[in-house]
């Protein structure tokens, strides 16, 4: 799945908006809307039928629908602006919705579902100090992108760990090894941002309203 790190708003000044990007029909926002609709099958799935092999089916699905609509936006020109919001929303909502659901399951511990959180909720809280100061928004580090990577991928494999059999056996522990590898990139990051955060505060002053 595609990082939901904040925009980089580094488009050019008096970019022209086309027919294109106003449009909303377009096949890139479907598999969007569909990826949204996976979200609460996902979460009947696991929590409640705990048919995991369907969840991790739902997970499969969507990061592949995640990859398609990029190449297809950009192979067909269809971006728009109702998909720059949609394919990040519905990518934030699968990494909040997916470990809090393993969690209450007892797969994931609760820590690491807090550790994800804060990082998010504090980067969110720290938008506005920036933008007080004449930014939208702060530059994409793309080592985010590879950590959300890691963790999207990290889940279903810890889910198929699960399964009593030599799948799960030799599965489950690469799923751990890449929640691991993840988290710690996501921390990294979450650190690059704070001190992208600090350094605008420093140099920059609060702009005028």
């Amino acid at each position: 799945m595609g990082s939901a790190e904040p925009s980089t708003g580094d488009e050019p000044l008096g970019r022209r908006t086309s027919d294109a990007d106003d449009r909303i029909l377009t096949v890139p926002n479907v598999l969007s809307v569909i990826r949204l609709a996976f979200i609460p099958l996902f979460l009947y799935l696991v929590l409640v039928k705990h048919a995991d092999g369907w969840a991790v089916a739902i997970l499969m699905l969507s990061g592949f629908t995640d990859w398609a609509d990029g190449k297809i936006a950009r192979l067909m020109n269809q971006s728009s602006h109702l998909g720059a919001l949609l394919d990040p929303a519905a990518d934030r909502l699968y990494m909040v919705t997916t470990p809090i659901a393993l969690a209450i399951r007892d797969i994931v511990p609760w820590w690491i579902v807090i550790t994800l959180l804060a990082r998010d909720v504090i980067l969110t809280l720290g938008l506005p100090i920036v933008r007080r100061r004449g930014i939208e928004a702060l530059p994409v580090i793309y080592l985010g992108k590879a950590a959300t990577f890691a963790l999207m991928s990290a889940f279903p494999l810890i889910l198929i760990g699960e399964w009593d059999s030599l799948w799960g056996k030799v599965i489950g522990p690469c799923g751990w090894a890449f929640l691991m590898w993840g988290l710690g990139i996501y921390l990294w990051t979450f650190v690059l941002y704070i001190a992208q955060i600090v350094m605008v505060v420093r140099q920059l002053p609060k702009v005028s309203t």
